[in-house]
């Protein structure tokens, strides 16, 4: 079954295109193909070998021994990546880093004189002065040094890209594509510096994001994250027992018993 789509989506100034590739769509195909199974669809039972297999259409050059390399040992979905900022990829270090400073050393925005975030030379491309407020690293760290976090509302809200106390705290913020932390990728490395109005100076290198396999979220945050993003949706109540009942899924009989908690109250 389908589980994305073309990279065309890159270009969707407002996501919604990612959102439904990257989560919509697989969503939708495994529940449908799930059902297809129940009712007592058939087909070939060695999709991955044979013929005009799966290997076949979609990796010509893969290597079909790493399907049952350490089969039962190694379980690939414990090096799931999670966000913790609904942000960029590029900007989950450089918030980490700010966020770091801030509990280390508390501060007000207008204590900031000067922000320099240091990242990779080709993600600086991607997060650089962009358009869309959950995509500009300037834009966030601003939201970040007002807000003292950055929530799912304030990165989707582009209204605020044009506050006059956001541009303000905005044009603190200088963005530099570094090539020593270029040569380190695909770890998302970043260095941020905090320079306060009595010339103090703070900095924080961050080599490992919040979310990854080597920094991973405890549980609390975890669901914490979910609940900014499914309250203002589902209501507190519905958030949290749907929360509970994900957090005990091997008890759930039949997945119909989720639908209830998926609708808006």
């Amino acid at each position: 079954m389908r589980s994305a789509g073309v990279a065309a989506w890159q270009r969707d100034t407002e996501h919604i295109e990612k959102g439904f590739v990257y989560a919509g769509m697989p969503a939708r195909d495994g529940v449908t193909s799930a059902l297809l199974v129940q009712s007592g669809w058939t087909g070939v039972d060695d999709i991955l070998s044979g013929a005009d297999n799966f290997l076949a259409a979609y990796a010509l050059r893969a290597n079909p021994e790493n399907l049952v390399d350490k089969l039962g040992e190694r379980f690939e979905v414990v090096q799931t990546d999670i966000k913790k900022w609904t942000v960029g990829a590029p900007i989950q270090a450089p918030l980490d880093a700010l966020e770091a400073l801030l509990k280390r050393h508390p501060f007000d925005a207008d204590q900031v004189q000067q922000v320099i975030v240091r990242i990779g030379t080709s993600p600086a491309v991607i997060v650089n002065n962009r358009e869309m407020p959950d995509i500009c690293l300037q834009h966030m760290f601003a939201v970040m040094l007002l807000d003292k976090t950055a929530t799912f509302k304030a990165a989707h809200d582009k209204a605020r890209m044009k506050d006059p106390e956001v541009l303000r705290q905005r044009a603190k913020v200088q963005l530099i594509g570094d090539a020593e932390l270029e040569k380190v990728l695909p770890r998302r490395e970043a260095i941020v510096e905090v320079t306060l109005t009595d010339d103090t100076k703070l900095t924080e290198h961050v080599v490992a994001v919040r979310g990854t396999p080597a920094n991973p979220m405890p549980r609390e945050e975890v669901v914490g994250k979910a609940r900014d993003l499914m309250a203002p949706v589902l209501g507190a109540a519905t958030t949290a027992s749907l929360i509970e009942k994900i957090l005990a899924l091997e008890n759930v009989r039949n997945i119909r018993e989720l639908r209830p908690f998926l609708q808006r109250t």
